[in-house]
């Protein structure tokens, strides 16, 4: 690289303007903002080591800059490809589904729902196939729902404290509706 071609860019005057307005504008995520400046000088003719020098990246961070905008354009150069990442160990169904069990009473015999608890009702209930109990935690974490604290919870059952719209009581509307 220190001996091979110097990267000549010369920047399209649509992408030339879609940068100073980038860079004169709003909140920009620095690793944009930087290969921004970097397209800016290498446009102005400034060498890689040059720009990576002034702009505190190395030689081979600004040459990979400008060969991105060469054979992808100005996307591609300022902004990094999604990347796929690991699949979710849970899908959004299954999500619902332990969150429901969550949200009903808990076994016979247990005052309230424990993690692990959770990790093995949902697996003997067979609503996961396999499941680690850190993988309910942070599903848990992620709707702030706290089964060991009952306060926490939302029940199924309809209590005196459930109000309706009109103000009336759950349990009063229940028993107005037999009458009726």
């Amino acid at each position: 690289m220190g001996s091979g071609k110097r990267l000549q860019i010369e920047l399209k005057k649509r992408d030339r303007q879609q940068v100073e307005q980038l860079l004169s504008g709003g909140l920009q995520a620095v690793r944009t903002t930087l290969r921004a400046l970097a397209l800016r000088q290498m446009d102005q003719g400034q060498s890689t080591p040059a720009v990576g020098a002034n702009l505190g990246l190395s030689a081979k961070a600004v040459w990979q800059i400008g060969k991105r905008y060469q054979q992808g354009g100005l996307e591609r150069a300022l902004f990094d490809a999604s990347r796929p990442g690991k699949a979710p160990a849970l899908d959004l169904e299954q999500q619902q589904r332990i969150i429901a069990v969550v949200c009903s009473s808990p076994p016979e015999g247990r005052a309230r729902w424990t993690v692990r608890l959770l990790t093995e009702e949902v697996i003997k209930r067979k609503l996961v196939p396999r499941v680690g109990r850190e993988t309910i935690r942070v599903l848990l974490e992620s709707h702030e729902l706290k089964p060991w604290r009952e306060k926490n919870v939302v029940r199924g059952r309809v209590g005196r404290e459930v109000h309706r719209q009109h103000g009336r009581r759950a349990q009063d509307i229940r028993k107005a509706s037999v009458k009726e």
